[in-house]
């Protein structure tokens, strides 16, 4: 059996909770989208270009065509495209100058392509047509013009689009290759962004959670770094340094107060004792000398509890059922003297790591109060449940419960209502109870019921191991 309780299950940080992972992917996202849009422009204005360019290269062609025919005809446009035919490199414009009979008079097409009509005359570079011819390093997609001359001549010129369209794939597949790598880098960024920065907010966490512990003089070890967590951890440290001092003053008041006063007073109880006389007045000053002193007992134990906060020494195994039972058996009869009925609804096996003498005090504290302030009639409940990874007690009763203007100052020291001003107390009650539950790490609560008075105290569980 372990003989630690778990800590309490505070949020810890992750990547994927990291708010500089999810700064830095923003940043880098934008980056990218920037970097991504710059690149489709640019795409964009080269396809315009290309296909610009071969409009041009077109267009001048047919300039030429047509200046040579003027000249001299057919004889001289045969010449000018054989010429043209063999300048040009393969699979990037053709050429072809057939008969009326469909004979090849010149050019670098072997036959005059499958699917392409002739629409109207002269060398104009409009309407165009676009078509696939096989090529030296496979399918040519070209884009030109096919004329009929006077006299039947069939004409064709035409630019291949295939070179335009392989250098606009290659620069797509540059842009995606340049998008990954984008994406992978900033990953990459934001994971080294993140570990840093956590590995720095993990320092702060662990100092944190020791002092949420109750350990003050907690502090981060080693050198601090010049940068702005640097800063904050000196801060910190600075802010702690103040705080432990002022609790340890604090500490010292109280414990300073209690004992010093506590030993007068029952000085005078025992020379009151001895007096003669007078015995109803005597007897009220010792009550009185009694409850004074029962003041600082309560607050010797709620100033104790709250420094032993967070401290694991001295704490031990209890079995937090066994102990539940034998406390609502001890007042049972306590609560029917008062004509209530006091029911417990336990689970057994619950085990926590506390004093046992604590944690009674707890108990009897709250059922004691539940007994003085209910009214005959009134039932008493105290239930242990599991709870996840805590055990959860609840002491409820069907007695006037807590003014509603006290509720939020109910654990605060001298907290009394007063209607209650006739009955015994000093209204330090629930403050001893909430400084024990907070040494054993238990969460308390006082939840709103439409009736009575209701507590609940979740107290960490003991696993086996």
């Amino acid at each position: 059996m372990s003989l630690t309780p778990p800590r309490n299950k505070r949020r810890r940080l992750t990547l994927a909770r990291s708010a500089s992972l999810r700064m830095t992917l923003l940043v880098a996202g934008g980056i990218i989208l920037l970097s991504l849009g710059a690149m489709a422009l640019q795409y964009r204005v080269t396809a315009a270009s290309l296909q610009t360019r071969q409009a041009e290269l077109l267009a001048a062609d047919l300039e030429s065509f047509a200046a040579i025919y003027e000249q001299r005809r057919i004889p001289a446009l045969r010449e000018a495209v054989e010429f043209r035919a063999r300048s040009t490199p393969p699979g990037t414009a053709l050429y072809l100058l057939q008969d009326r009979n469909g004979t090849t008079l010149a050019g670098n097409a072997a036959a005059w392509p499958d699917g392409v009509e002739t629409t109207g005359d002269g060398f104009a570079s409009e309407p165009q047509q676009s078509y696939m011819l096989p090529g030296p390093a496979g399918p040519v997609t070209y884009r030109g013009v096919a004329r009929t001359l006077p006299g039947g001549f069939p004409f064709l010129a035409a630019r291949a689009e295939t070179p335009a369209l392989a250098t606009l794939t290659d620069l797509r597949r540059l842009i995606w290759q340049v998008g990954i790598g984008l994406v992978v880098l900033s990953l990459l960024a934001g994971w080294l962004v993140s570990r840093f920065t956590l590995g720095r907010i993990a320092r702060l966490n662990s100092l944190a959670d020791r002092v949420a512990e109750g350990d003050l003089a907690a502090r981060l070890p080693g050198p601090r770094s010049g940068d702005e967590f640097g800063a904050l951890e000196a801060h910190v440290h600075a802010m702690l340094d103040r705080i432990e001092t002022l609790d340890r003053a604090r500490q010292r008041l109280a414990d300073m107060i209690a004992h010093e006063l506590r030993t007068p007073l029952n000085r005078i109880r025992q020379r009151l004792s001895s007096l003669t006389g007078q015995d109803e007045a005597l007897e009220r000053i010792d009550a009185d000398m009694a409850s004074t002193i029962r003041i600082f007992d309560s607050l010797l134990d709620i100033s104790s509890a709250e420094a032993a906060r967070g401290q694991r020494p001295g704490l031990v195994p209890v079995d937090l059922s066994a102990l539940t039972a034998e406390v609502v058996e001890l007042y049972e009869p306590l609560a029917e003297d008062g004509d209530m009925t006091l029911t417990g609804d336990i689970t057994q096996g619950c085990q926590i790591l506390g004093e046992r003498n604590l944690v009674a005090q707890v108990l009897s504290n709250l059922i004691d109060n539940a007994i003085k302030y209910c009214h005959p009639g009134d039932a008493i409940r105290v239930s242990l449940h599991l709870d996840g990874d805590r055990i959860r007690m609840v002491i409820a009763d069907t007695g006037p419960g807590v003014p509603e203007d006290l509720r939020a100052n109910a654990f605060e020291l001298f907290t009394r209502a007063e209607r209650d001003a006739d009955k015994a107390g000093h209204g330090l009650g629930l403050a001893l109870v909430r400084a024990i539950a907070t040494r054993h790490g238990a969460r308390i609560d006082l939840p709103a019921t439409e009736k009575g008075f209701r507590i609940e105290i979740a107290w960490p569980m003991l696993h086996d191991t």
